[in-house]
């Protein structure tokens, strides 16, 4: 018998009883909340943004990952998006591993942990680096506003048309976002952030100019649609003129638009 007819089969049989015994009829216990809980998602976007960059030239993304989560507040999970391969040495993946723990003091919220970016392709071309990244985090939320601060272990995305490369130890990124319920379906979300680098991680924008830090922007109006679908329209900027590998601005002011799903 499968669920649906169960609980139908239950709730038929609870009816029956209220019926024959409403005097001394017993609300049924609560189901259990279960100790583990897995959940995936799917994304197409007109363009994958990281820190204000684009990742796939100005091209549109498909993405899609998975959570698991005990109730004693410790996770992991997995996400992945095809990107530009000629901006990330020959890799055309990026795939995202993490985990941590999550938990609440009072009305605020925490989380720790660590994420490892890998791109499986990259540095198989001739004098191509090896692109990847670890970094722990630490946040803090309260109510719809959180923050949280990003620090790379060592070499940072190790290509010279990323990130600079090399050792980086200092450099960090700093993330507030907010959401808020506007009502009927719709929200809104807003996020500013700031990239601090330091040691040899570098970047440098179309006139040359070699930075070592920048921000990002983004405001955005959110649509809940049935069956766990949700629509999303984004502005998204940064303060530096980067171009990417085909000589493309990759984080110029830009409109993205998205539609997710969550399982």
């Amino acid at each position: 018998m499968n669920k649906t007819h169960i609980a139908l089969a239950s709730a038929l049989i609870a009816s029956v009883s209220t019926l024959a015994h409403a005097a001394d009829a017993a609300p049924a216990p609560a189901a259990p909340t279960p100790d583990w809980t897995v959940t995936a998602n799917v994304s197409l976007a007109s363009d994958y943004r990281f820190r204000g960059i684009s990742q796939t030239d100005k091209r549109p993304a498909i993405s899609g990952g998975f959570d698991v989560g005990h109730s004693s507040g410790f996770y992991v999970g997995n996400w992945n998006s095809n990107i530009d391969a000629d901006f990330f040495q020959g890799g055309n993946v990026e795939m995202d591993f993490y985990g941590g723990y999550k938990g609440t003091i009072s009305d605020f919220g925490y989380d720790l942990g660590a994420i490892y970016y890998y791109y499986p392709g990259s540095g198989r071309k001739p004098n191509a680096a090896v692109v990847k990244n670890t970094e722990l985090y630490v946040g803090a939320s309260y109510g719809p506003v959180s923050v949280k601060f990003y620090y790379p272990l060592s070499d940072f995305f190790n290509a010279e048309n990323i990130y600079g490369g090399g050792n980086a130890g200092g450099s960090y990124y700093v993330d507030l976002s907010g959401a808020y319920d506007l009502g009927s379906g719709f929200g809104v979300v807003g996020h500013v952030g700031y990239q601090k680098l330091k040691g040899a991680a570098k970047l440098a924008e179309a006139d040359g100019h070699v930075t070592k830090d920048y921000t990002d922007w983004k405001l955005g109006i959110t649509y809940a649609l049935p069956n766990n679908f949700v629509a999303a329209v984004s502005y998204i900027d940064t303060n530096r003129k980067y171009l990417g590998a085909t000589g493309h601005k990759v984080s110029n002011a830009t409109g993205v638009l998205s539609i997710s799903k969550t399982f």
